[in-house]
C-alpha cells in the first residue's frame, strides 16, 4: 500500500499541483478581474416607439373620432382631456378630435415625457428618479419595446436564465402581446417596484 500511494502521488492530482506551484513561484493573493467588480446590465437600443414583431391589431377606419365629440370654444379651456370621453375609457384621442393641435389627450408618442434621471440603487440595481416636479394625474413616460408573442417571451426567458440574467423588463399588454424593453426601450425599463409607490401603470388604448 505505501508503494502504490507513492506511485499516485507522481501520477495524480497532487504531484500536478505540486509542479504547478514550483513553475509558478510563490503563491500570489487571489483577485477577481477588475470587470466582475463592474458589472452593468446589457446595454440597450433608445427608441421612441414600440416596434412590433408580432401582428399588431389593427384599427378600424370607422372608429376614427369615435370618441371625439367635445370641441374648443372661444376664452374656454374646454378641451379634450382626462375628463372626455376617451381619457375616461382610458384612450387616447384620434387624429379625427375636433380639438385639433389644442386636444390634451395625444397619443402617448405625441406628450412630452417629464425629465427623469437614472440613479444606482443601495439593493434594486438601477433606477429611475423625476428630476422635475410633477403634478398628480400627469403623464410620465410610456413603457416601450418590443412587443412580442407569448412564444418568443419563453424563448427569451429561457435564454436569459441560461446566461444568468435576474433582471427582466417584460410587461404583459395583452394576451399574446408582451412588450420586451430588454434589448430595445427607453429610461422608463428602469421603474422599479416599490413599498410605496407614488406612480402607477395604466394600458390605454391608441385609435
Amino acid at each position: 500500500m505505501p508503494a502504490m500511494k507513492k506511485k499516485f502521488d507522481r501520477s495524480g492530482i497532487a504531484h500536478i499541483f505540486n509542479h504547478l506551484i514550483k513553475d509558478v513561484g510563490n503563491p500570489m493573493e487571489f483577485e477577481l478581474p477588475y470587470w466582475f467588480n463592474e458589472w452593468k446590465p446589457l446595454p440597450y437600443t433608445n427608441i421612441k416607439r414600440n416596434i412590433y414583431l408580432t401582428k399588431k391589431i389593427k384599427r378600424r377606419v370607422e372608429d376614427d373620432g369615435i370618441f371625439c365629440s367635445c370641441s374648443s370654444s372661444v376664452g374656454s379651456s374646454g378641451v379634450c382631456g382626462l375628463d372626455c370621453h376617451c381619457g375616461m375609457l382610458l384612450s387616447s384621442c384620434s387624429s379625427g378630435c375636433k380639438c385639433g393641435s389644442s386636444c390634451l389627450n395625444k397619443p402617448f408618442h405625441q406628450r412630452p415625457s417629464k425629465k427623469m434621471k437614472l440613479v444606482k440603487t443601495e439593493k434594486c440595481g438601477s433606477g429611475i428618479v423625476a428630476d422635475e416636479d410633477i403634478k398628480q394625474g400627469e403623464f410620465v413616460v410610456e413603457y416601450v419595446g418590443e412587443v412580442i408573442d407569448d412564444k418568443t417571451c419563453e424563448e427569451r426567458l429561457w435564454k436569459m436564465k441560461h446566461r444568468g440574467e435576474t433582471n427582466f423588463y417584460l410587461c404583459e399588454i395583452n394576451r399574446d402581446m408582451v412588450i420586451d424593453a430588454t434589448y430595445k426601450g427607453n429610461k422608463s425599463r428602469f421603474i422599479n417596484h416599490s413599498c410605496c409607490p407614488n406612480t402607477e401603470m395604466q394600458k390605454w388604448l391608441s385609435i
